[in-house]
């Protein structure tokens, strides 16, 4: 494995020299604002990470920098042995101070703000010159961490490298991926095989090849993306089923489903081809820390003809809606998986269609999984699944209007 400490060298002058393998070196050349390096596990990502903020700190100057990683784990086990090295060992003159989870410079004209991306909280608290980000492909490193990276590196229009293997189809691949094959100069998106790294072994590659799944060999080892063993839709294709947003006719009913919570208020709205039956998902909503008659005067403005949501044991939050303008009626199906069949119905069915601009029901769908066995086999736990309201939301409102016996205020399939 090629460590901080395998990417640099000192010269017989003491002049210290990167040593770069070929997919470290196009990323290090990239003069895209966004960079993302994604590879096959110990291809030399994280080891690459301090020494590209390195060189942004001397072009940037003094300022807040950040440097952020998918959960506390991966902080204390990877990213801060890393950083330590770099910027305080090989270059001195930083300190770490743990309260703070910060490296300082030595005038304290320059802070590294250290964070992990399921602490979210923490993110909102710098406006920062550039940011790496490592790991960012797991699923604990959630759309949410990335726009609120954005917002931090606002006001400098900062570079962020990002450094991960894929894990899922969620926003890394819709998000950016997508962009940078559709031709967004603002992404580059460096891809390299695990052997890209001198220090690899190539019989090591060769035995995950023949023992592995090939999905898990090609996300893991190739740093491709593949749709992986679990996924809830695996049906769902991200090619044929996103489309492009058009004007909705006023004759088409819309119907909404909602997923209660004060920290995730989720919401979707769907309108339907009365002459097809196919379903458009055109609004998404997803907010917290306001009061349910702010989220009503929102949800209100959508026009929709029936609201559908929130578990039966959510009478409260149902009444609360109610007495602020907006009806929301209870669920027939109280069964998770009877709605998540008939959802997975409509995909199979080419009867779902999804606007491009909805981020958070793409990356939710290309997240939604279930969690493996010790043979990597699903089981039928959902993995985190307190995490997706959006897909909740969808469950709810097409649980009613699909098989629903109150025909008289919904659109006839027949």
């Amino acid at each position: 494995m090629v460590t901080a400490s395998d990417i640099y060298a000192i010269d017989e002058n003491g002049k210290l020299k990167l040593r770069l393998h070929e997919g470290q070196t196009r990323a290090w050349d990239s003069e895209r604002r966004f960079v993302f390096v994604i590879a096959g596990t110990q291809g030399g990502k994280t080891s690459f990470g301090p020494w590209w903020l390195w060189r942004e700190i001397k072009e940037c100057g003094e300022g807040d920098y950040l440097v952020v990683t998918a959960t506390y784990d991966l902080f204390k086990l990877k990213l801060l042995p890393e950083m330590q090295r770099v910027f305080g060992r090989v270059l001195p003159g930083w300190d770490y101070v743990k309260i703070d989870k910060t490296i300082y410079s030595e005038d304290r004209k320059t802070r590294i703000i250290l964070r992990s991306a399921d602490a979210e909280g923490g993110l909102e608290s710098a406006t920062a010159k550039a940011a790496w980000l490592d790991e960012c492909g797991q699923d604990k490193f959630k759309l949410s961490a990335w726009e609120a990276v954005q917002r931090r590196l606002s006001l400098a229009q900062g570079r962020v490298l990002a450094t991960t293997t894929p894990y899922n189809l969620g926003w890394l691949k819709t998000e950016i991926f997508d962009r940078w094959t559709d031709g967004n100069d603002d992404y580059e998106v460096v891809q390299f095989r695990s052997t890209m790294n001198p220090a690899f072994p190539q019989d090591e590659y060769d035995r995950a090849q023949a023992t592995l799944p090939g999905w898990k060999f090609a996300m893991f080892y190739k740093g491709e993306f593949s749709r992986p063993a679990g996924m809830i839709y695996d049906v769902f294709d991200f090619q044929h089923h996103i489309i492009p947003p058009f004007a909705i006719p006023d004759d088409w009913p819309r119907y909404g489903g909602l997923d209660f919570g004060g920290v995730n208020t989720a919401a979707v709205c769907f309108a339907q081809d009365p002459d097809t039956g196919v379903f458009y998902a055109i609004k998404e909503y997803h907010e917290g820390g306001k009061t349910s008659a702010e989220h009503a005067d929102t949800l209100k403005r959508w026009g929709c003809r029936q609201w559908v949501g929130g578990a039966k044991s959510e009478g409260q939050w149902r009444r609360e809606f109610q007495a602020a303008g907006l009806p929301i009626s209870e669920p027939r199906l109280s069964e998770v998986e009877v709605g998540i069949d008939r959802v997975y119905g409509l995909h199979k069915g080419n009867e779902i269609y999804v606007f491009d601009t909805l981020t958070k029901y793409k990356d939710e769908k290309g997240r939604y999984s279930r969690e493996l066995d010790q043979s990597g086999q699903p089981t039928e736990k959902i993995k985190d699944k307190n995490d997706y309201h959006i897909m909740d939301a969808e469950r709810y409102i097409i649980g009613n209007l699909v098989g629903s016996l109150d025909a008289s205020s919904l659109v006839d399939f027949a």
